[in-house]
């Protein structure tokens, strides 16, 4: 006999997502139950949390993961059409944006570590390489980031006057240089430690520090100051 899984409707008040959150606030929700909310109704025989239980299963529980997921991948779950598989994909890149916002609000650089925080929201996922500028005062305080490349590293991609353009236009006394590895490899490539070699020789002539060079994955990173070889 085929089970009919009752409707989010005739569960108990508290066990109701949207009622949960009311009662309860926002942290007492699972991930499941805040995508439930999202997503709005399952179908006959999944509930809404059970449809977003399922979903999350598929990618071991990481809302990292689930923020790669393509549309037509959500789509191929039953009970997900396009607009409920677009609610999930723009909530997700919202939380993106939001942690990269306030990873870089004149955030004080000191660590490696801090660099991180920083710009993984921003390239540790991405599946191209992505050459990054962090511009500092005088106080290691972050004043702006900026990309410089995309889709690869060489001498010839980053552009050395543009940096530094940026760099006296901000009034930056320093800046560190990041870049992503998409395979999740933490070695640099003598391509990585050569336009290192370059910056840090025309930083020099404009009295424009670089102080470190991180290549960032989804989980990691590499810093060639903590390493040594800077």
């Amino acid at each position: 006999m085929e089970q009919t899984n009752f409707p989010i409707t005739h569960w108990s008040e508290d066990d109701r997502p949207r009622e949960k959150l009311m009662l309860k606030g926002k942290s007492a929700l699972s991930d499941a139950e805040l995508i439930a909310i999202l997503i709005g109704s399952g179908s006959r025989n999944e509930s809404a949390v059970d449809l977003s239980k399922r979903i999350l299963a598929s990618v071991a529980n990481n809302l990292n993961a689930l923020g790669k997921v393509s549309l037509s991948q959500l789509i191929s779950f039953k009970g997900i059409g396009e607009a409920k598989a677009i609610t999930i994909i723009a909530a997700l890149e919202l939380g993106r944006r939001r942690r990269a916002e306030e990873a870089v609000e004149l955030t004080k650089i000191t660590s490696s570590k801090v660099v991180f925080e920083i710009m993984q929201p921003i390239i540790g996922e991405l599946p191209h390489e992505e050459f990054w500028i962090l511009y500092l005062n005088n106080s290691n305080k972050v004043l702006s980031k900026a990309q410089q490349s995309k889709g690869g590293i060489t001498g010839t991609m980053v552009d050395v006057r543009l940096v530094f353009k940026a760099a006296l236009e901000l009034g930056a006394t320093a800046i560190i240089l990041c870049h992503n590895h998409p395979s999740g490899a933490l070695v640099p490539s003598e391509a990585d430690k050569h336009i290192t070699k370059k910056l840090k020789l025309a930083g020099e002539s404009l009295d424009v520090k670089v102080l470190d060079h991180l290549i960032v994955t989804e989980t990691k990173y590499y810093s060639f100051v903590d390493e040594g070889i800077f």
